[in-house]
């Protein structure tokens, strides 16, 4: 009778694979005892991926979203290895963590500051976290900088589009009518084009719709998202301020 190995057995054969530990059952080796576990075809398809994922790709994972190495692990493993698919993975779920702290109060943080090398830009920001302990630590911190940063270079006018003064987006409303009426649109299909040309506004204008000016695949929103899926605390930014010589 031809002896099957792993390669040449019927796919939905079983796998018995042998663990040390404790079990009653199972002949003693070295002090402990032998036994197996029975792994069905799926088992193993799951404990080949595992296998299969890199350290190597679990770090540039855990460099690119600051998520923990577990669940970079595993999310590499949901994926098949994809690190794209991962990290649309972690972003979900930091998405889900994120939401269900919204309800907390951040009132410890830190001041990030950013000043330009020319001596003529320089901005504060205020970034608020849940407890003293996360405000402290590098991340944080370097966070708060970053988001200092990016204030400097692209100059929002606030931090989300609830905070932009009502008087800027009705005369932005006025200039797309405008704007819509010159080229004889219908008056429903002109609304719809004034509300995109709004939404466009504050995309391009509000801090967190913002693409970072260090990686523009990711909003400054989910840059603080993914921070506060790592740290497991609600993260804000309260407010900033910009200066600018002359201005």
């Amino acid at each position: 009778m031809a002896k099957r190995t792993r390669q040449n057995r019927d796919p939905d054969d079983p796998v018995f694979m042998p663990l040390r530990g404790g079990a009653e059952r199972g002949g003693a080796v070295g002090g402990s005892r032998l036994f197996f576990v029975r792994l069905t075809p799926q088992d193993e398809r799951v404990t080949d991926n595992a296998m299969s994922i890199s350290a190597k790709d679990v770090k540039a994972l855990r460099d690119r979203t600051g998520a923990g190495m577990m669940d970079c692990k595993k999310a590499l493993t949901e994926t098949d290895g994809d690190i794209e698919g991962a990290i649309d993975l972690l972003r979900a779920k930091g998405v889900a963590k994120a939401a269900k702290r919204a309800e907390k109060a951040a009132n410890e943080g830190t001041i990030g500051s950013y000043v330009h090398f020319d001596k003529r830009t320089a901005v504060i920001v205020e970034l608020n976290c849940e407890t003293d302990f996360v405000a402290k630590t590098d991340d944080f911190q370097r966070l708060a900088k970053e988001i200092a940063l990016h204030v400097a270079s692209q100059a929002p006018l606030s931090v989300s589009p609830d905070d932009v003064p009502e008087d800027v987006v009705a005369r932005e409303r006025k200039v797309y009518a405008e704007q819509v009426k010159e080229q004889g649109k219908p008056d429903d299909i002109a609304a719809k084009i004034i509300d995109g040309k709004l939404n466009k506004f504050f995309k391009e204008s509000t801090l967190l719709a913002q693409p970072f000016v260090k990686n523009t695949d990711q909003t400054v929103g989910e840059l603080i998202t993914a921070m506060s899926a790592k740290t497991g605390e609600k993260i804000e930014v309260a407010r900033f301020m910009r200066f600018k010589v002359g201005e």
